[in-house]
């Protein structure tokens, strides 16, 4: 922790960031302890401080001053919503949690879940009415169990029609019966069946589906990717191996619902695609002012990423050394997922299909009520832990800021009425891609393909999870180690 301690020192010297880890032999933090750990984290991190005026560190004198301005909100979570910066587009990630081992949980992939990945879609007729629809479902889950299956429609939870003012508090519960529905024109009509769905701890894996189709002389490898979470990173090694052992010449990268994860998995999967040499730029990393400064003049290595050939054990990346991949997207591909695409996209032919990804590229961190942030050494009075933007990714060319998501170069969104299997050569989305790389985008290339109900989907299941859409750097690379 030396180099943080440093820039703490350093940081501190400047405004108001007294110790608020005191206090420790409390049962139970006060409000006052957290606010400061909050202001204390904040100060410090988070990438957009220069538009935060409270976050000047010249703003409070003294630790008395800082207190009496926190006393006004009633709860920390509403002082932390106070430090966001332009929460409606600039950032609607940061998030502070009460309880750290749950937040834990999220960044490990394990959450309270029924199984049932869904999208929700607004009603044609009456946009005020919601439906669902079945993306996926996890294997082994309730979902799984008792039927459930990709493309099914929902639209009313016990017995309730969905709504665009009942749908959170609906589908927040942890036991709920899903209504079934016709899809009928994107006006779904409620058809009679109706399945009980409880949800309990699970743990995700990422890679849902993984094979090789062939089509003429080319092999093509398809990977449903889901999520970038480290701990499966030498199962997306073994995939890769597969590939290569069967003679590969395409990829079909799937990641039309991929909202996020590990920066580090992400390098890991633009590497194992490519065969950049690891002196290669894969991503520059850019913080807020005082923390970027530090690190350019003490260890200017943490703010660039390169691309890699082994795992972060040492093994060895099955590489395939591709030129060109095609990468399936929807709004729902965020942060992680851009990064990839960003990333390859200055030194191969990086295809999209589908539509308009997220906008999401920034990244996170959780910092604790420790005197570094650490999780050793957190105050034992409360387990309050934040996870708010701290730096922002760019290409190696500086490509960032990408607000409005990522265009595709072959418009195609998914219909909700007909969605194929995933994995199927016919499924819509993969079938441009076959379709692409058999004429190898001489031909066939449209810029926009309509379907017969306007797009009027508005959120999905991730939306219901913590760190949901994140993209985050694990405590074993972070530059405050």
């Amino acid at each position: 922790m030396k180099l943080f301690k440093s820039l703490f020192i350093i940081i501190a010297s400047m405004g108001i960031l007294s110790s608020c880890a005191e206090d420790n032999d409390d049962q139970f933090a006060s409000d006052r302890i957290v606010k400061n750990f909050i202001y204390r984290g904040m100060n410090t991190f988070y990438l957009y401080k220069p538009n935060v005026d409270v976050l000047d560190n010249d703003r409070f004198a003294t630790t008395a001053e800082l207190e009496n301005y926190h006393s006004q909100f009633d709860s920390p979570e509403s002082f932390f919503e106070s430090l966001i910066f332009d929460r409606e587009r600039t950032d609607p990630f940061s998030i502070v949690v009460s309880d750290y081992v749950a937040l834990e949980q999220a960044l490990s992939g394990n959450t309270l879940n029924n199984g049932m990945e869904f999208g929700l879609v607004r009603y044609q007729g009456n946009q005020s009415q919601v439906f669902g629809y079945l993306r996926y479902v996890l294997p082994n889950s309730d979902a799984d169990n008792k039927g459930v299956e990709r493309g099914q429609i929902f639209n009313a939870i016990d017995g309730i029609q969905l709504n665009d003012t009942n749908f959170r508090t609906l589908l927040a519960q942890n036991t709920y019966t899903i209504g079934l529905a016709d899809f009928n024109g994107g006006n779904p009509v409620a058809n009679g069946d109706e399945i009980t769905l409880s949800k309990t701890q699970l743990q995700e894996d990422p890679i849902l589906v993984s094979k090789v189709i062939t089509q003429g002389n080319a092999k093509i490898g398809y990977l449903l990717y889901n999520s970038f979470l480290r701990q499966y990173d030498d199962n997306l090694n073994a995939v890769f191996a597969d590939f290569k052992a069967q003679g590969v010449t395409n990829l079909v990268l799937d990641l039309r619902y991929n909202s996020g994860g590990s920066v580090n998995t992400a390098i890991t999967l633009g590497s194992l695609i490519t065969n950049n040499p690891t002196t290669d730029v894969y991503s520059r990393e850019q913080w807020n002012p005082e923390v970027q400064e530090f690190l350019q003049n003490n260890n200017p290595d943490q703010l660039t990423n390169f691309f890699r050939n082994t795992t972060f054990d040492g093994n060895n990346l099955n590489r395939l050394g591709l030129n060109k991949v095609h990468i399936i997207t929807t709004s729902s591909s965020a942060s992680a997922s851009e990064l990839v695409i960003n990333a390859l996209d200055p030194y191969i032919n990086v295809v999209q299909v589908g539509d308009e990804t997220a906008g999401k590229f920034q990244a996170s961190i959780t910092l604790y009520d420790s005197e570094d942030f650490g999780r050793s050494g957190a105050n034992t009075s409360h387990r309050y832990a934040m996870q708010p933007l701290v730096l922002k990714s760019l290409n190696s060319i500086g490509n960032t800021d990408y607000f409005d998501g990522l265009a595709p170069d072959i418009a195609l969104r998914e219909d909700f009425g007909n969605l194929g299997v995933l994995g199927d050569p016919d499924e819509p989305l993969l079938r441009a891609c076959l379709n692409d790389i058999s004429i190898n985008g001489s031909i066939w290339r449209p810029t926009d393909i309509s379907l017969s109900v306007q797009n009027l989907e508005f959120m999905d299941s991730n939306d219901f999870k913590p760190l949901g859409n994140e993209m985050w750097k694990e405590d074993t690379t972070l530059p405050i180690k």
